[in-house]
């Protein structure tokens, strides 16, 4: 059997922290922001954790085991 690939384009979105969790930056930061308020863009700015559900699926992909966040 052949050795699995892991999906780079995901690869490179996320990173997986020492207790297995999965970090991830939120979209629409990069460009025209001009409107969003500084509350909008520092909310932006802090770093969310994957919900259990999208962890799982994630770890289809990544083939890794990888725990969500804790409700």
């Amino acid at each position: 059997m052949p050795k699995l690939k892991t999906h780079k384009g995901i690869a490179k979105r996320v990173r997986i922290t020492g207790s297995g969790k999965v970090k991830f930056t939120k979209r629409g930061r990069r460009h025209r922001n001009s409107h969003m308020s500084g509350d909008t863009i520092r909310g932006l700015n802090r770093p969310n954790v994957l919900s259990r559900t999208a962890a799982r699926m994630l770890e289809k992909k990544l083939h890794i085991r990888v725990k969500g966040k804790e409700d």
